[in-house]
């Protein structure tokens, strides 16, 4: 049974995880530049002050977005996991 509605509601959402996969390969792209760049200056590859910076600017963002500002810190504490875990293994290929 065709559901027109629903069929419009879905492809909307598919275009949008689309876009975010695009956004954040877009988004690892940079971040595996940054850490090559960091495990040659020999910087580390956290950085706990920037981190705090940006978990309080996108709960800020979050919120005026009217987006649980919980969720988004979650979502971007994986990312920064995952960016930091990138950063630990470029390091130790240097």
């Amino acid at each position: 049974m065709a559901d027109a509605q629903l069929d419009e509601y879905r492809q909307s959402i598919d275009n949008i995880d689309a876009a975010l996969i695009f956004l954040l390969a877009e988004r690892f792209k940079v971040t595996q530049a940054v850490g090559r760049y960091k495990a040659k200056a020999g910087l580390p590859p956290a950085d706990p002050s920037r981190e705090a910076a940006q978990v309080a600017r996108l709960r800020a963002l979050a919120d005026s977005a009217r987006l649980d500002p919980d969720f988004s810190e979650k979502f971007l504490r994986f990312v920064i996991d995952e960016v930091i875990r990138h950063h630990e293994r470029v390091r130790e290929d240097v």
